[in-house]
């Protein structure tokens, strides 16, 4: 499913109309990346967590030369499944 399948999606299961789906969805996903951004934790109860972690730095190699190159530490989007979203 992509953005356009779940704005579809929204639109029908809540009887709005597209355009109204499309500001929705936009709303929640601007909502989660924000609170990210600022370092906070997002649970949706019954759908899971969204969280910020921190990926250290690390040596890699270079696929195509095999040489060793140095991968900065970041920041990471994680994302833990709630209990009831289980296939």
């Amino acid at each position: 499913m992509n953005k356009g399948d779940l704005v579809n999606s929204v639109a029908e299961k809540a009887s709005i109309s597209k355009a109204d789906a499309e500001k929705a969805v936009n709303a929640v996903t601007d909502s989660i990346a924000d609170a990210l951004k600022e370092g906070d934790k997002v649970s949706l109860v019954g759908f899971g967590t969204f969280s910020v972690s921190d990926r250290a730095a690390r040596t890699g190699r270079n696929p195509q030369t095999g040489q060793p190159i140095q991968i900065p530490s970041k920041k990471v989007a994680k994302f833990k499944a709630g209990s009831s979203l289980v296939l």
